[in-house]
C-alpha cells in the first residue's frame, strides 16, 4: 500500500485519518505520507523516499532513530516482560537520575505522556494551595486536559482553534491567560487575584507556537511574584528537559520552579512523562496525600529502559556542545536562504531547537507569531519535502536537531531551504 492508499483507509477508521491532529498536514495543505522507518537522521516512507528528518517525533528522539544503546535496552527489557504493574529496580534508577539533573524536582512521580504530567501537576498545585485559578500564557501548549485547553498552540494554533469544544465553560473560567514574555500583566493579575491563584504554568522555552525564548527576567519575574503570594510555578519542560541543557531549561536560565513536567526525552521515544518537585508538595500525591494519580503503564519497564539508555548516552562527552553547533549551522543556514530570497523570515533559535516564522520579526509571543504568513509556510513545508527535508506541518511548531544529524544533513537541509524559498513567492 502506498500513502494515499493507506491514508484513505485510514480516514474510514481514524479521525481525519491520524491520531495527533498535526499529523494530518491541514496546517500546510495535502496528505501525510506514512512512514515505514527510520534509522539515524532519516525517516523512510512507505513510497520509499528518504528525508532528512527535523522533526525527530516532535522532541523525543535527541539521539536520533533508533540508536543502538536504546534498541539494545528496549529488546533486553521486553524479552523480561513488558509491563507488570508492580515496582522495578529501573523505576529508581529513572527517578534518582532525574531529581540528581533537576534538583528541584525532589520527588518525581512517573506517568505515561506529558498531558498527563502537566494535569497531575495542576491538581498537586490546586490540593497544596486550596485554591482553583491557574494561569497559563497565550500559545503555550500544555496537553489537553480540559483546563489547559485555553488559547492553547501547538495544533490548536494550526488549525485555528483557540479552544477545544467539550470543555466545560465553568472550567475554562478557572483558567487566565496572559500574553507570554509580558510580566506587566502577570503581576496586574496577582495584585487583583493574587488569593485565587493556585499555579502559574508555562513552556519555559516556548515549543508549541514555535519556538520563543523567554525574555530576560521573565522566568525570574514569575518566580519572585508566585514565591510572593504562595502560587505554585510550575514548568512544562516536556519538550525542552534534557533538550536545551542536560537539567533542561531550569539549569539553562538558572530558575527553580516548585514543580515540573517532563516527557518526550526522557521515555527515549517511547510514551512516558513524570511530575516532580518539592518534597512537601509531593507529599501531597497518594499515598502520601489526598491527591490522587494512577496510571497502570506508569513506569513501564520499556519506556523506562529506553529513556534510562538515552540519559546515559546524554553524559557522555559534551553532546549539548554539538548539538548547539548544528543548531547554529541551520540557523545559519536559514537565515542565508531567506535573505538570497528576500523573504521576511525570522529565525528564533534555543540550542538545538528552532522555528523559522515567515514575518519580519521579531517573534516574541503568540501575537506576533501569528502574524507569521502560513500559507507561505505551507508552500515552504511542500518545497522542503520534495526536496527530502521533513519539517513540522505547521508553521506553529519547532524543527528539532539530533545528535545523529552530521554537518552534511544539516548542510542538505540549507540547500534545500535555498531552493525552496527561491521558488515559494
Amino acid at each position: 500500500m502506498d500513502s494515499p492508499d493507506l491514508f484513505r483507509r485510514a480516514a474510514r477508521v481514524i479521525p481525519g485519518g491520524v491520531n495527533s491532529p498535526v499529523r494530518a498536514f491541514r496546517g500546510v495543505g495535502g496528505e501525510p505520507f506514512f512512514v515505514a522507518e527510520a534509522r539515524g537522521a532519516r525517516l523512510t516512507d512507505v513510497d520509499g523516499r528518504s528525508y532528512v528528518d527535523l522533526v525527530g517525533s516532535w522532541g523525543p528522539l535527541i539521539l536520533g532513530h533508533a540508536p543502538a544503546a536504546v534498541v539494545e535496552a528496549v529488546v533486553e527489557a521486553a524479552a523480561r516482560g513488558t509491563s507488570y504493574g508492580a515496582p522495578t529496580a529501573q523505576e529508581v534508577e529513572m527517578a534518582e537520575a532525574v531529581t540528581a539533573a533537576c534538583p528541584s524536582m525532589e520527588m518525581l512521580r512517573l506517568v505515561s505522556s506529558g498531558t498527563e504530567a502537566a494535569m497531575s501537576a495542576i491538581r498537586v498545585a490546586r490540593g497544596a494551595t486550596g485554591r482553583d485559578v491557574i494561569v497559563k500564557f497565550d500559545g503555550c501548549y500544555h496537553g489537553h486536559a480540559d483546563s489547559l485547553l485555553v488559547k492553547a498552540g501547538s495544533g490548536g494554533a494550526t488549525l485555528g482553534i483557540p479552544d477545544s469544544r467539550g470543555v466545560p465553560a465553568d472550567l475554562a473560567r478557572l483558567t487566565a491567560t496572559l500574553p507570554f514574555n509580558d510580566l506587566d500583566a502577570v503581576r496586574d493579575l496577582f495584585r487583583a487575584r493574587g488569593d485565587d491563584i493556585a499555579a502559574v504554568i508555562v513552556e519555559p522555552v516556548a515549543g508549541n507556537m514555535g519556538v520563543v525564548a523567554p525574555a530576560p527576567g521573565f522566568l525570574e519575574g514569575l518566580r519572585e511574584v508566585t514565591a510572593r503570594h504562595g502560587s505554585v510555578l510550575i514548568f512544562d519542560e516536556v519538550i525542552t528537559g534534557f533538550r536545551v541543557a542536560y537539567g533542561g531549561a531550569q539549569a539553562r536560565y538558572g530558575v527553580r520552579p516548585d514543580l515540573t513536567c517532563l516527557g518526550k526525552i526522557i521515555g527515549g521515544g517511547l510514551p512516558v512523562g513524570a511530575y516532580g518537585g518539592r518534597r512537601d508538595l509531593m507529599a501531597h500525591v497518594a499515598p502520601l496525600g489526598g491527591v490522587y494519580q494512577a496510571g497502570t503503564l506508569s513506569g513501564n519497564p520499556l519506556a523506562v529502559a529506553a529513556g534510562l539508555a538515552t540519559l546515559r548516552a546524554l553524559r557522555e562527552g559534551d553532546p549539548y556542545a554539538r548539538l548547539e553547533r548544528l543548531g547554529a549551522r541551520l540557523e545559519a543556514g536559514l537565515r542565508a536562504a531567506a535573505d538570497k530570497a528576500g523573504l521576511p523570515v525570522t529565525v528564533n533559535r534555543v540550542g538545538s531547537m528552532l522555528t523559522a516564522f515567515f514575518t519580519d520579526g521579531p517573534v516574541t509571543d503568540y501575537a506576533s507569531a501569528r502574524r507569521s504568513d502560513t500559507a507561505r509556510y505551507g508552500r515552504y513545508f511542500h518545497a522542503m519535502l520534495e526536496r527530502g527535508v521533513f519539517l513540522a506541518a505547521s508553521q506553529f511548531e519547532a524543527a528539532f536537531v539530533s545528535l545523529a544529524h552530521g554537518e552534511a544533513d544539516i548542510d542538505d537541509a540549507a540547500r534545500a531551504a535555498m531552493e525552496s524559498l527561491a521558488v515559494v513567492g
